[in-house]
């Protein structure tokens, strides 16, 4: 599967030491198989680093296969209880994920960050968010939570500036 990171720089060697704890799934370094999406995350740096770089890798096991490679996974295939729950939590700052390798799901982006935003300032509850969020389709990331997992099975395989840079 190709999987793609945005950042001001190639990640030739991703490391979990430049994590950040209050994102969608806690400290981890974060890829998607959509490609407009990592550019679009990528552009967030121009204005302090003045570059925007997508780095492309190749990873396997695919998600059949995640259990026989002994990979510890949380797929959320999309938004629902769980998901709000754990990204809830998640964006607090509690540790929720200490049991897995790699947790895959919906971002929580500008679109669906309103909605949780209302759920977050309890103005909503849980079921009245995930109503709201089940036409959205979800943007897909991968959260690598496991260093060891991203050393084996995380293959760098290009980078190339994103246009506008």
């Amino acid at each position: 599967m190709i999987l793609y990171h945005g950042s001001y720089i190639a990640v030739e060697k991703p490391s979990l030491s430049f994590s950040r704890l209050r994102t969608d799934f806690g400290m981890g370094f974060y890829t998607t198989p959509i490609r407009v999406q990592a550019g679009n995350w990528s552009r967030r740096f121009l204005r302090n680093h003045g570059t925007a770089v997508v780095s492309i890798y190749d990873f396997s096991p695919d998600k059949s296969d995640y259990s026989e490679a002994g990979v510890r996974a949380l797929v959320f295939p999309e938004y629902n209880i769980g998901w709000l729950e754990f990204v809830t939590a998640c964006r607090i700052g509690h540790p929720v994920d200490r049991d897995y390798d790699l947790v895959v799901g919906g971002v929580a982006n500008d679109k669906v960050f309103d909605t949780l935003q209302l759920y977050f300032d309890g103005l909503i509850r849980a079921d009245e968010a995930i109503g709201r969020l089940r036409y959205d389709k979800p943007n897909l990331q991968y959260c690598f939570k496991n260093q060891a997992l991203i050393d084996e099975h995380l293959h760098f395989t290009a980078a190339y500036p994103v246009a506008g840079a």
